[in-house]
């Protein structure tokens, strides 16, 4: 049965039977009261001659016949006493992981194993939350006994009332106190709260006390009730446990006041000590908190004087709890009995709060087996009429097909399906045809396809060996310092003059050939290819050379740019200055230069898909002394590199395609990502210029050797003392050509060659 907007809360006290319904009121702030029930029992439950159980059932019998409850939503107290309580504060920790700790925590302070209890959780309001971290997080854990829930819903059950709710009364309360008495938790600040308030529940035998500020909350329950005056009122003026009872709640008009009063001293000192230790622990537990006011409720609080003997006695502001804020319904709010007793409903006023979903805490006890039997108890009508309802249909379905069956002849049918066999075989026919013409055509077109992505792509190896060519260097006057080469070889013909002179050789030396040395250009050696599905798997392991390599060429690029612009003195002592100081610069720690890659707009940093990785081998004798700091690997990087890397601008000469003849960068056709994978230290090389040991190197001469001395250890035949720099540089080529508009294959998978 749908449920309506309205709740009950229910509270079955020692004294008698609350109750109050209520819904919410168009302003969303308040509550309306719809109705009230105040059921006294004829006795205290805990008067000996008192029968418990019959008790409440007669007092819900009561109920019943009085209110319609049909519909409404039910939310039952049970006494504080008969369930635990716990606030504990979490540490720093992931809010995906509350849970756990929860239940961490659980097995902790619940004293019996957690099969044996129904208990809930929440987390309170405050704390940070950070980044999936909360910190200063504080939840409530409320837990009762299976045997305890079962008594407290027993009278419910047997009056086949449905509960929903089932919460502990000092819960309810601090409901009241921060929806009635407090602002908004979202509204509080964790560094500046309010004044805690105290609620103090005076019942028969108990007194609930509850602290809160609306962020946390504290609970104890007192062994001190309004029985315990009734009972100071027995021993002391003799009398029977009803007449005490009645003297108590009508002690000023009683004959002698004074002394009912002297009689009950004794207990409202004890009672304030109780209340009076209690805050001293709470304050002793946490410094920072502050007691602004103490609120009584409960019908015990009546009792004349002890607002104002409390208020003295704790130096506090204590007063009735007389009016409910967020509660609004004349109809019920000023009858007569309701505001006679109304300092008892505090309880299912916080139950209704629940109920209707504007408390704070919204955990329930009632135990889950109850819930899902009586939801299987509302749908079993609903599953017995679907269940008829598709076996009927299904008899149907059957009777239909029974009925076809039994008409069914084959001879009937037998011209039909002999036309049916051949339209079949005839689509059969057609359908194979067919199939057999797309599947040509879709060769032709993926034959046409290949055709046009491959015919500007004929010359694109020859394309790559004139750009490779195009981006060697030739002639580089900027990287040799000329003034002290030509000084170097004026000495060098100086000393071997002398030394021809001084010391002449006997031995014939063999006839030698003229060799013109070009410092300027490299050498290659070999050059290799290699094609990879996945270019990253080539690039993983040589990631940091390739880094190395840019970020040197970058350094020295921008180095060779200062130098330029330092290089224009306005006289001769101003141009002298920058060649010694060029001359003095060391290339070591170059290969240390951190740099990160300039990233250009839709360029990437790593090779992706499928590309060939060009290989070349080879050497250069830019080492000399007056090509310093330009020699080794810096002159590679600032040479060759640069090229490759687009630092020289459009150099190279497109083959083929709209654009064929024009000049671009090497990244137009596919050239990128260069490293330097070997880089061996600069060495001597001598090579001898006899005629009979011209070979071929590379160069038109043969291979280097140590040279062939007389006896007198002179030179047996002539030769050149050179410095040789070995190296092997990699990098990635995925053909292309420029201003060709790139075909997606039909196919799918990218076959481009």
């Amino acid at each position: 049965m749908a449920r309506s907007r309205n709740v009950w809360g229910i509270d079955i006290g020692k004294c008698g039977l609350k109750a109050l319904r209520c819904s919410r009121s168009s302003d969303s702030e308040k509550l309306v009261a719809d109705a009230f029930d105040y059921i006294e029992y004829p006795m205290l439950l805990t008067q000996p001659e008192a029968d418990p159980g019959e008790l409440v059932r007669d007092a819900v019998e009561e109920f019943l016949s009085r209110n319609d409850i049909v519909g409404d939503t039910i939310a039952v107290s049970v006494p504080g006493q008969a369930g635990l309580s716990k606030f504990i504060k979490l540490p720093p920790v992931e809010a995906s992981k509350i849970p756990d700790i929860v239940t961490y925590e659980a097995r902790q302070q619940i004293p019996f194993p957690l099969e044996q209890v129904i208990w809930s959780w929440q987390r309170l309001e405050g704390g940070i939350e950070e980044s999936g971290f909360v910190i200063d997080a504080e939840i409530a854990l409320f837990a009762m006994k299976r045997d305890q829930v079962a008594k407290a819903i027993e009278p419910f059950k047997d009056a086949d009332i449905e509960i929903d709710i089932l919460q502990l009364s000092p819960v309810s309360l601090a409901n009241v106190v921060m929806f009635d008495q407090l602002p908004k938790p979202s509204e509080v600040d964790p560094d500046a709260p309010p004044p805690s308030i105290v609620l103090a529940s005076m019942g028969v035998d108990s007194t609930d006390l509850v602290i809160t500020n609306g962020l946390k909350i504290w609970q104890r329950t007192m062994p001190i009730g309004g029985s315990n005056f009734t009972r100071a009122l027995v021993q002391g003026m003799r009398m029977t446990f009803p007449k005490a009872e009645n003297l108590k709640r009508n002690a000023a008009r009683a004959d002698d006041p004074k002394k009912v009063f002297q009689t009950l001293r004794p207990v409202f000192n004890e009672f304030a000590s109780e209340l009076q230790r209690s805050l001293n622990y709470f304050t002793g537990q946490d410094r920072t908190a502050k007691i602004g006011q103490v609120l009584l409720v409960g019908n015990a609080a009546k009792l004349r004087g002890l607002s104002d003997f409390l208020a003295k006695q704790l130096q506090l502001e204590v007063h009735r709890l007389r009016e409910f804020k967020g509660l609004e319904g004349d109809l019920v709010l000023q009858t007569p009995a309701f505001r006679e007793n109304q300092l008892a409903f505090a309880t299912v006023y916080g139950l209704a709060l629940q109920g209707l979903g504007v408390a704070g805490i919204r955990t329930n006890l009632l135990p889950s087996d109850v819930t899902r039997d009586r939801l299987i108890h509302a749908k079993k009508p609903w599953a017995v009429a679907a269940m008829l309802g598709l076996l009927v249909a299904a008899l149907i379905n059957f009777l239909g097909i029974y009925v076809a069956w039994s008409s069914f002849s084959e001879s009937l049918f037998a011209n039909a399906f002999t036309q049916i066999d051949s339209v079949v075989a005839k689509s059969s026919q057609i359908q194979s045809s067919l199939e057999q013409a797309q599947s040509e055509r879709l060769g032709i077109l993926e034959t046409q396809q290949r055709f046009i992505r491959i015919k500007d792509r004929r010359f694109q190896t020859l394309e790559l060996i004139r750009a490779i060519e195009a981006m060697t260097p030739r002639n580089e006057p900027e990287k040799t310092d000329e003034v002290l080469r030509d000084e170097m070889k004026e000495a060098e013909a100086a000393l071997a003059a002398e030394e021809a002179m001084a010391a002449p050789t006997t031995a014939i030396l063999k006839p030698t050939i003229p060799i013109s040395i070009n410092y300027d250009e490299l050498h290659i050696d070999s050059l290799d290819c290699q094609f990879f599905e996945d270019l990253s798997t080539w690039f993983e392991p040589i990631e940091e050379d390739w880094r190395s390599t840019i970020a040197a060429a970058k350094f020295e690029s921008d180095n060779e740019e200062e130098q330029a612009s330092m290089a224009n003195p306005s006289d001769e002592d101003e141009a002298e200055q920058p060649n010694s100081e060029a001359g003095g610069e060391s290339n070591e720690g170059m290969d240390d230069v951190e740099y990160e890659p300039e990233e250009e707009e839709n360029e990437p940093q790593s090779p992706t898909g499928k590309g060939w990785v060009i290989q070349i081998v080879g050497h250069h004798f830019h080492n000399e002394d007056y090509h310093a700091p330009f020699e080794g690997r810096t002159y590679l990087r600032t040479t060759f590199i640069e090229s490759l890397l687009g630092e020289r601008g459009e150099i190279v000469t497109v083959a083929a395609g709209p654009m064929a003849g024009e000049k671009v960068l090497p990244k137009d056709i596919g050239i990128g990502f260069p490293a330097i994978i070997e880089s061996n230290p600069i060495e001597d090389y001598w090579v001898s210029t006899a005629v009979d040991s011209v070979g071929d190197d590379g160069m038109g001469m043969g291979p280097s050797r140590r040279p062939s001395r007389g006896l007198d250890g002179g030179l047996a035949e002539d030769g050149l003392d050179l410095r040789k720099y070995r190296f092997v540089i990699q990098f990635v080529w995925k053909p292309k050509s420029p201003g060709v508009v790139e075909l997606v294959p039909d196919d799918g998978n990218g076959n481009d060659y």
